[in-house]
């Protein structure tokens, strides 16, 4: 999987889906349904999360509590450009699309959450690949913040109470960092309507992007 990483990679044949959003949004619950949708639509689907399930990736999710800043930037950075070589590219060469459960948008959040910089952020990320489409979950932070309660802080960004309102307010920053460097981008209210509704959107335009693919691209 060499030379994937240069500062405009290749474009493969499959479709890279990303979905970010604050802590109790409905990420895992939108990947999930919008996962069945497309497979009961015969559209071969990967589903994963970041951080990943490999080792670097359970060191970053679980040290919260030990790792912060630079660290912790440096650690969720290093378990996604591993995640890409070792499982999202190989899935995208073989034509899925690929469903990630966060992405570049939470670790401007999070990591800003730790005073590191955007750009920092951006800079530990250079090369990384495009998605196809970058969904932001976000809405009212008060219900947000219900949701999050009720399932409890994965993490200690999580447990700070005033986590949601300022998660929310940072998601916004990032989406229009995103757009403002070109990614394909989608803002969603994942507060009104039930789950099913915002996962239906989401297939939506998942299926928008797979129609509008140029095989030029291919």
């Amino acid at each position: 999987m060499t030379g994937l990483f240069p500062d405009e990679p290749h474009r493969l044949p499959g479709t890279l889906i990303t979905l970010d959003g604050p802590g109790g949004v409905g990420k895992s619950t939108a990947a999930r349904l919008v996962t069945s949708a497309l497979t009961a639509a015969g559209v071969p689907v990967h589903t994963t999360t970041q951080p990943s399930r490999a080792p670097l990736g359970e060191l970053a999710r679980h040290g919260t509590d030990t790792y912060r800043g630079m660290a912790l930037a440096c650690l969720c950075a290093a378990d996604r450009h591993h995640q890409l070589a070792a499982e999202i590219l190989p899935a995208l060469c073989k034509s899925q699309v690929v469903v990630s459960d966060r992405y570049v948008a939470s670790s401007l959040v999070l990591q800003g959450l730790d005073d590191v910089p955007a750009q920092t952020v951006w800079q530990l990320n250079h090369g990384i690949y495009q998605p196809d489409l970058s969904i932001i979950l976000n809405g009212d932070p008060q219900v947000i913040d219900a949701r999050l309660r009720a399932r409890g802080g994965h993490s200690r960004f999580e447990r700070a109470k005033d986590n949601s309102e300022r998660e929310t307010a940072l998601y916004a920053d990032a989406l229009a960092d995103l757009e403002h460097r070109g990614w394909p981008v989608a803002g969603l209210n994942a507060t009104i309507g039930p789950p099913e509704a915002i996962a239906a959107t989401i297939a939506s335009l998942v299926q928008h992007v797979l129609t509008e693919k140029s095989p030029a691209c291919l």
